[in-house]
Protein backbone atom coordinates (compact mmCIF):
# COMPACT_ATOMS: atom_id res chain seq x y z
CA UNK A 1 0.00 0.00 0.00
CA UNK A 2 1.38 3.41 -0.92
CA UNK A 3 2.45 5.47 2.09
CA UNK A 4 1.28 8.71 0.49
CA UNK A 5 -2.35 7.62 0.86
CA UNK A 6 -2.26 8.95 4.40
CA UNK A 7 0.21 11.80 4.24
CA UNK A 8 -1.18 14.25 6.78
CA UNK A 9 -0.55 18.03 6.49
CA UNK A 10 0.32 18.43 10.18
CA UNK A 11 0.73 22.21 10.10
CA UNK A 12 -2.67 22.67 8.47
CA UNK A 13 -4.30 20.46 11.09
CA UNK A 14 -2.82 22.56 13.91
CA UNK A 15 -3.73 25.84 12.25
CA UNK A 16 -7.31 24.98 13.18
CA UNK A 17 -8.31 25.68 16.75
CA UNK A 18 -11.38 23.54 17.35
CA UNK A 19 -11.27 20.40 19.47
CA UNK A 20 -8.42 17.91 19.79
CA UNK A 21 -5.84 18.25 16.97
CA UNK A 22 -4.87 14.58 17.21
CA UNK A 23 -8.51 13.61 16.74
CA UNK A 24 -8.50 15.75 13.60
CA UNK A 25 -5.41 13.90 12.37
CA UNK A 26 -7.01 10.55 13.14
CA UNK A 27 -10.20 11.61 11.36
CA UNK A 28 -8.23 12.61 8.25
CA UNK A 29 -6.45 9.26 8.17
CA UNK A 30 -9.73 7.42 8.68
CA UNK A 31 -11.49 9.38 5.94
CA UNK A 32 -8.60 8.79 3.51
CA UNK A 33 -8.76 5.02 4.11
CA UNK A 34 -12.54 4.91 3.71
CA UNK A 35 -12.16 6.79 0.43
CA UNK A 36 -9.31 4.52 -0.64
CA UNK A 37 -11.06 1.25 0.14
CA UNK A 38 -14.33 2.27 -1.53
CA UNK A 39 -12.47 3.19 -4.71
CA UNK A 40 -10.23 1.26 -7.11
CA UNK A 41 -8.34 -0.37 -4.21
CA UNK A 42 -11.18 -2.87 -3.90
CA UNK A 43 -10.06 -4.36 -7.20
CA UNK A 44 -6.43 -4.83 -6.12
CA UNK A 45 -5.77 -8.53 -5.41
CA UNK A 46 -3.46 -7.91 -2.42
CA UNK A 47 -6.02 -5.59 -0.84
CA UNK A 48 -8.84 -8.09 -1.39
CA UNK A 49 -6.79 -10.77 0.34
CA UNK A 50 -6.47 -8.52 3.38
CA UNK A 51 -10.12 -7.42 3.43
CA UNK A 52 -11.21 -11.06 3.05
CA UNK A 53 -9.11 -11.95 6.09
CA UNK A 54 -9.78 -8.93 8.30
CA UNK A 55 -13.23 -7.69 7.31
CA UNK A 56 -14.41 -4.36 8.71
CA UNK A 57 -15.80 -3.16 12.03
CA UNK A 58 -19.34 -1.82 12.32
CA UNK A 59 -18.18 1.80 12.32
CA UNK A 60 -16.19 1.47 9.12
CA UNK A 61 -18.86 -0.53 7.32
CA UNK A 62 -21.17 2.36 8.23
CA UNK A 63 -18.71 4.98 6.96
CA UNK A 64 -18.26 3.06 3.72
CA UNK A 65 -22.02 3.03 3.18
CA UNK A 66 -22.38 6.75 3.92
CA UNK A 67 -19.30 7.84 1.98
CA UNK A 68 -21.28 8.68 -1.15
CA UNK A 69 -19.31 6.20 -3.24
CA UNK A 70 -20.93 3.49 -5.39
CA UNK A 71 -22.29 0.49 -3.49
CA UNK A 72 -21.13 -2.08 -6.06
CA UNK A 73 -17.48 -2.16 -4.89
CA UNK A 74 -18.72 -2.76 -1.32
CA UNK A 75 -20.89 -5.63 -2.57
CA UNK A 76 -17.90 -7.15 -4.38
CA UNK A 77 -15.81 -6.96 -1.22
CA UNK A 78 -18.61 -8.54 0.82
CA UNK A 79 -18.97 -11.30 -1.77
CA UNK A 80 -15.33 -12.40 -1.49
CA UNK A 81 -15.28 -11.86 2.29
CA UNK A 82 -18.34 -14.12 2.69
CA UNK A 83 -16.62 -16.81 0.60
CA UNK A 84 -13.68 -16.62 3.00
CA UNK A 85 -16.01 -16.84 6.02
CA UNK A 86 -17.97 -19.76 4.61
CA UNK A 87 -14.90 -21.75 3.62
CA UNK A 88 -12.84 -21.16 6.77
CA UNK A 89 -15.44 -20.83 9.50
CA UNK A 90 -18.59 -22.62 8.38
CA UNK A 91 -17.42 -25.58 6.31
CA UNK A 92 -17.32 -28.00 9.25
CA UNK A 93 -18.40 -28.45 12.84
CA UNK A 94 -16.73 -25.68 14.88
CA UNK A 95 -13.70 -26.70 16.94
CA UNK A 96 -11.56 -24.60 19.29
CA UNK A 97 -9.43 -23.23 16.45
CA UNK A 98 -12.49 -22.21 14.44
CA UNK A 99 -14.11 -20.49 17.41
CA UNK A 100 -10.89 -18.59 18.09
CA UNK A 101 -10.80 -17.51 14.44
CA UNK A 102 -14.42 -16.30 14.71
CA UNK A 103 -13.59 -14.27 17.79
CA UNK A 104 -10.52 -12.79 16.11
CA UNK A 105 -12.66 -11.73 13.15
CA UNK A 106 -15.12 -9.98 15.49
CA UNK A 107 -12.28 -7.77 16.69
CA UNK A 108 -10.53 -7.12 13.37
CA UNK A 109 -10.97 -4.42 10.73
CA UNK A 110 -8.91 -3.56 7.66
CA UNK A 111 -9.23 0.20 8.26
CA UNK A 112 -8.64 0.06 12.02
CA UNK A 113 -5.44 -1.91 11.35
CA UNK A 114 -3.95 1.00 9.40
CA UNK A 115 -5.15 3.99 11.42
CA UNK A 116 -2.94 3.63 14.50
CA UNK A 117 0.38 2.97 12.69
CA UNK A 118 -0.17 5.98 10.43
CA UNK A 119 -1.26 8.09 13.38
CA UNK A 120 1.90 7.10 15.26
CA UNK A 121 4.01 8.32 12.31
CA UNK A 122 2.04 11.57 12.21
CA UNK A 123 2.61 12.02 15.94
CA UNK A 124 6.34 11.67 15.36
CA UNK A 125 6.07 14.50 12.81
CA UNK A 126 4.21 16.58 15.42
CA UNK A 127 7.03 16.06 17.91
CA UNK A 128 9.77 16.89 15.41
CA UNK A 129 7.88 20.00 14.31
CA UNK A 130 7.50 21.08 17.94
CA UNK A 131 11.23 20.59 18.47
CA UNK A 132 12.45 22.32 15.30
CA UNK A 133 9.81 24.88 14.29
CA UNK A 134 9.07 27.80 16.67
CA UNK A 135 5.91 28.72 14.76
CA UNK A 136 4.55 25.19 15.08
CA UNK A 137 5.32 25.25 18.80
CA UNK A 138 3.04 28.28 19.13
CA UNK A 139 0.29 26.47 17.20
CA UNK A 140 0.61 23.42 19.43
CA UNK A 141 0.50 25.35 22.69
CA UNK A 142 -2.52 27.37 21.49
CA UNK A 143 -4.72 24.28 21.02
CA UNK A 144 -7.84 24.23 23.21
CA UNK A 145 -7.13 20.70 24.38
CA UNK A 146 -5.91 17.20 23.56
CA UNK A 147 -8.26 14.35 24.45
CA UNK A 148 -7.17 11.90 27.12
CA UNK A 149 -6.55 8.99 24.70
CA UNK A 150 -4.35 11.03 22.39
CA UNK A 151 -2.57 12.61 25.36
CA UNK A 152 -1.48 9.09 26.27
CA UNK A 153 -0.47 8.29 22.68
CA UNK A 154 1.57 11.44 22.12
CA UNK A 155 3.41 11.06 25.44
CA UNK A 156 4.26 7.46 24.53
CA UNK A 157 5.52 8.45 21.06
CA UNK A 158 7.39 11.65 21.97
CA UNK A 159 10.54 10.52 23.78
CA UNK A 160 12.65 9.46 20.80
CA UNK A 161 11.95 12.40 18.46
CA UNK A 162 12.12 15.04 21.23
CA UNK A 163 15.17 13.83 23.14
CA UNK A 164 16.15 16.36 25.82
CA UNK A 165 12.99 18.40 25.24
CA UNK A 166 10.74 15.47 26.13
CA UNK A 167 10.11 16.43 29.77
CA UNK A 168 9.27 20.04 28.87
CA UNK A 169 6.94 18.91 26.06
CA UNK A 170 5.13 16.43 28.31
CA UNK A 171 4.59 19.06 31.00
CA UNK A 172 3.22 21.56 28.47
CA UNK A 173 0.89 18.88 27.10
CA UNK A 174 -0.21 17.75 30.57
CA UNK A 175 -1.13 21.30 31.54
CA UNK A 176 -3.06 21.73 28.28
CA UNK A 177 -5.05 18.56 28.96
CA UNK A 178 -5.60 19.28 32.66
CA UNK A 179 -6.78 22.84 32.03
CA UNK A 180 -9.51 21.53 29.74
CA UNK A 181 -10.41 18.68 32.11
CA UNK A 182 -10.78 21.22 34.94
CA UNK A 183 -13.07 23.35 32.77
CA UNK A 184 -15.14 20.30 31.82
CA UNK A 185 -15.54 19.37 35.49
CA UNK A 186 -16.88 22.85 36.23
CA UNK A 187 -19.26 22.68 33.27
CA UNK A 188 -20.59 19.25 34.29
CA UNK A 189 -21.17 20.53 37.84
CA UNK A 190 -22.96 23.57 36.42
CA UNK A 191 -25.15 21.28 34.30
CA UNK A 192 -25.97 19.16 37.35
CA UNK A 193 -26.74 22.20 39.48
CA UNK A 194 -28.97 23.66 36.76
CA UNK A 195 -31.52 20.96 37.66
CA UNK A 196 -31.65 22.03 41.29
CA UNK A 197 -35.06 23.52 42.04
CA UNK A 198 -33.39 26.74 43.18
CA UNK A 199 -32.09 27.27 39.64
CA UNK A 200 -35.34 26.47 37.85
CA UNK A 201 -35.89 28.77 34.90
CA UNK A 202 -32.36 30.17 34.85
CA UNK A 203 -30.73 30.11 31.38
CA UNK A 204 -27.81 27.72 30.75
CA UNK A 205 -24.64 28.88 29.06
CA UNK A 206 -23.52 27.10 25.88
CA UNK A 207 -20.66 25.52 27.83
CA UNK A 208 -23.07 24.13 30.42
CA UNK A 209 -25.54 22.91 27.81
CA UNK A 210 -22.87 20.96 25.90
CA UNK A 211 -20.92 19.72 28.94
CA UNK A 212 -22.00 16.08 28.64
CA UNK A 213 -21.23 15.76 24.92
CA UNK A 214 -17.88 17.52 25.21
CA UNK A 215 -16.84 15.38 28.17
CA UNK A 216 -17.72 12.18 26.32
CA UNK A 217 -15.66 13.32 23.33
CA UNK A 218 -12.72 14.21 25.62
CA UNK A 219 -12.84 10.76 27.24
CA UNK A 220 -13.52 8.63 24.13
CA UNK A 221 -12.15 10.65 21.13
CA UNK A 222 -15.59 10.42 19.49
CA UNK A 223 -18.68 12.63 19.65
CA UNK A 224 -21.56 11.25 21.70
CA UNK A 225 -23.84 9.15 19.52
CA UNK A 226 -21.12 7.61 17.35
CA UNK A 227 -21.40 10.00 14.39
CA UNK A 228 -20.38 8.18 11.20
CA UNK A 229 -20.16 11.27 9.02
CA UNK A 230 -16.82 12.96 8.33
CA UNK A 231 -15.82 14.58 11.63
CA UNK A 232 -14.17 17.91 12.31
CA UNK A 233 -10.86 18.17 10.49
CA UNK A 234 -11.83 15.84 7.60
Amino acid sequence: MKENICTIPVNEVFEQNDGCPICRMRNLIEAKYVDYITGPAMMEPDIRIETNRLGFCERHFGMMLTSGRARLPIALTLDSHLIDVREKLLAKKPDKKTLEAMQALENSCFICNYIEPHLARSLETVCLSYKNEPEFRKLYEAQPYICITHYRMIVQNAKKPLGKEYDYFVEVTRKLVKKYADALQNDVIAFRDAYDYQNAGKPMSQETRTAIERTIEFLTTRPAGGNLKPLSGT
